[in-house]
């Protein structure tokens, strides 16, 4: 199978967030592959050379926020998230569309305002030269990330979920 096959079969997307989707899922399965590497280098040193990698547990909390925050765009855009729909049988389809409509709106508004302010956060670690412990590595480009990812998410959030409220429900 070659690769415009199998991308086209995996990727329900279209346009540009299609190759959006692949790359930060592909930046996603890097880092997790990296923290497993990371992960087994550490405790081979540990038990078999008594000495541990030193700065592991800041590249695995780095390559965690990475990982988590480069995933969480891609599931928000296409609906991965848990729902529980406890009242969805009991309330007509109009209402739990409406219910579904509020919930994104509230969710991409909240996520807007959270990244503002965790962007100024990096911002003030960048200023002030907050570094890691052990590696010395500037903290603040993260937080920004994280940001930029949140961001990200709300849009998707706003955009593709609210037209999948709209027009892609079954009713």
């Amino acid at each position: 199978m070659s690769f415009s096959a199998w991308f086209n079969e995996h990727y329900d997307e279209k346009g540009p967030v299609k190759w959006l989707a692949f790359f930060l899922e592909a930046v996603s399965s890097l880092v997790l592959f990296t923290l497993m590497a990371l992960t087994c280098v550490d405790v081979v040193g540990r038990y078999l050379f008594n000495s541990p990698l030193h700065g592991g547990t800041e590249l695995t909390e780095i390559g965690l926020a990475v990982m988590v925050f480069a995933a969480m765009p891609v599931i928000t855009w296409r609906g991965g998230h848990i729902v529980v729909d406890l009242l969805d049988r009991f309330l007509g389809s109009k209402v739990v569309k409406a219910l579904s409509l509020f919930a994104a709106l509230v969710m991409s508004t909240s996520l807007y305002f959270l990244a503002l302010r965790i962007f100024e956060l990096g911002e003030r670690s960048i200023r002030r030269g907050v570094v890691t412990e052990f590696l010395a590595m500037p903290t603040g480009y993260i937080v920004q990330y994280i940001a930029i990812m949140s961001w990200a998410t709300a849009a998707g959030m706003i955009t593709y979920g609210v037209y999948r409220i709209l027009f892609q429900s079954k009713d």
